[in-house]
């Protein structure tokens, strides 16, 4: 069968800038197996499949895929979904801000679009979720030897490293500057050795040194365990570091906001806009904006897998 699919740039309002995303809008039809192998093909990040909500309470059940697998929840396919299906029309604004809901593999996902002139010009996703708190981290030592860093680059604050999990596990890893942000380089081998088994082996390093007058933190993101070299811009990583540092004591409650650079040193300027409200001491909600941006479409022959019925899970 034929199936429509358009390209995406998200949390950027340039072309080619931000974390490209393939949707598929109506992916009704396809089986699991169908879906992993057309993301393979793409070999983004992550490709988005729009489907029929199993609940009564949810627009559209998104069904997200790295070239590797299946993901329960991601910041950037859910807020590109929800920017194209408005585009399409499949979304009615009804005025400057209009909500929707979708089903996860995670639960509910709760999207605010904001619109001006009838277009799309921000969307936001919000999670009310408790932060899933991992196993102790490996040690700075074996961390300095994965990204081929010194120990000297890291934060000098007991959080400097911290396995977080919001939808996803995460460790986060905080360093004192952009330029150790920018030498980075994943040793794949040290990383196997020390990292693959663990509860968040997906590497989200960031700085409070970041380059731009609006913006707070400078982050990348190493997800060899999801297929995923580096990622430009990664909506579930960075509302686990806003929930971070959010958890913080000093911070009173309130609603906490920072603007995430990502993706620069890989040609792909990205800006994640993260808002943590907090009450009496703990998280309470966590909402990842963007902009998007639309880039193509096309159509794509999608033959059956032989054994398969049409459809299946």
């Amino acid at each position: 069968m034929k199936y429509r699919f358009h390209t995406v740039d998200v949390f950027t309002d340039q072309i080619f800038g931000g974390n490209p995303l393939a949707v598929f809008p109506e992916a009704d039809g396809l089986s699991q197996r169908q879906m992993q192998i057309i993301a393979r093909e793409f070999n983004l990040s992550e490709t988005v499949f729009v489907q029929r909500p199993r609940r009564p309470d949810c627009m559209n059940r998104l069904r997200i895929f790295t070239p590797h697998t299946e993901l329960p929840f991601a910041g950037h396919p859910t807020l590109g979904a929800a920017f194209l299906l408005a585009e399409l029309g499949a979304i009615y604004l009804e005025s400057d801000e209009t909500r929707v809901v979708f089903e996860e593999g995670m639960g509910q996902v709760h999207i605010s679009l904001r619109a001006r002139a009838g277009r799309v010009c921000f969307t936001r996703l919000s999670l009310q979720i408790t932060p899933e708190q991992g196993a102790r981290p490996p040690g700075r030592e074996r961390l300095a030897e994965i990204l081929s860093l010194a120990e000297s680059d890291f934060a000098d604050t007991p959080q400097a490293v911290q396995a977080l999990g919001c939808g996803l596990p995460y460790l986060l890893v905080n360093v004192k500057n952009r330029q150790a942000v920018s030498r980075a380089r994943l040793d794949p081998q040290a990383w196997q050795r020390h990292l693959a088994d663990f509860w968040a082996p997906n590497i989200y390093l960031y700085t409070h040194d970041a380059l731009l007058p609006g913006s707070q933190l400078r982050a990348r993101m190493f997800a060899p365990a999801l297929g995923v070299a580096e990622d430009p811009a990664t909506g579930s990583a960075a509302a686990a570091l806003g929930m971070a540092l959010a958890r913080q004591d000093s911070l009173p409650s309130g609603r906490w906001s920072w603007v995430v650079e990502q993706g620069f040193e890989l040609g792909r300027p990205s800006f994640i806009e993260v808002q943590v409200d907090k009450r009496h001491g703990d998280i309470h909600k966590v909402h990842v904006g963007g902009r998007c941006v639309q880039v193509a479409q096309g159509v794509m022959e999608v033959p059956p897998i032989e054994g398969e019925a049409a459809g299946g899970p």
